[in-house]
């Protein structure tokens, strides 16, 4: 097999990331099925983190592509998941799984608008149909966690899945663009 080259370094750098991405998303599912039913405090604390960890990995992304100047998408996403996970603490704090929920949703809706847009802008890499589909049902999600926070709010576990689909689609993502590389060094 052929050693890597330069060019091969945005796709390599792509492809890892997708997997951290994926590994990250299959924890945090792990800590929440692991401690359902959580007591209040890790119910908010796991909903605080998967923004937060939302955040680090678009700045982790934008550095890895040129920087943030380069990227305003994701320095928006970053800024809005930082702005997110505080205000999750706020309205689970004031409001319970239902404020949390809220602020998730509205997140999951726009995070989601984000990623449909990155995915659309890159996708010449390649593995970025994944991306583009997780967008659109990042946003649907999230439009049906804002309607259900004003109803009969759904725990933390009913979210995992949110983040499986996350996870799958990085997964997906991650392993198209080795194949790719495959396919093409061959």
């Amino acid at each position: 097999m052929p050693f890597p080259t330069p060019k091969d370094a945005p796709v390599n750098s792509l492809r890892n990331f997708y997997f951290l991405r994926a590994g990250v998303a299959a924890v945090w599912i792990a800590l929440v099925v692991m401690t359902a039913p959580a007591s209040p405090a890790i119910t908010g604390a796991l909903l605080f983190l998967y923004p937060a960890w939302d955040a680090v990995a678009n700045l982790i992304d934008s550095r890895r592509n040129g920087g943030l100047r380069a990227n305003p998408g994701q320095a928006f996403n970053a800024l809005v998941s930082v702005i997110t996970a505080v205000a999750i603490a706020v309205a689970f704090s004031l409001r319970g799984n239902a404020g949390g929920v809220l602020v998730f949703g509205a997140w999951a809706l726009l995070a989601g608008l984000f990623q449909l847009a990155v995915g659309i802008r890159r996708r010449k890499l390649g593995g970025q149909a994944f991306m583009m589909i997780s967008g659109v049902q990042s946003a649907l999600a999230g439009i049906h966690f804002i309607i259900q926070s004003f109803a009969d709010a759904p725990g933390i576990v009913q979210l995992a899945p949110y983040a499986g689909f996350g996870a799958v689609y990085f997964l997906l993502s991650g392993l198209w663009l080795t194949f790719r590389k495959v396919q093409i060094v061959r």
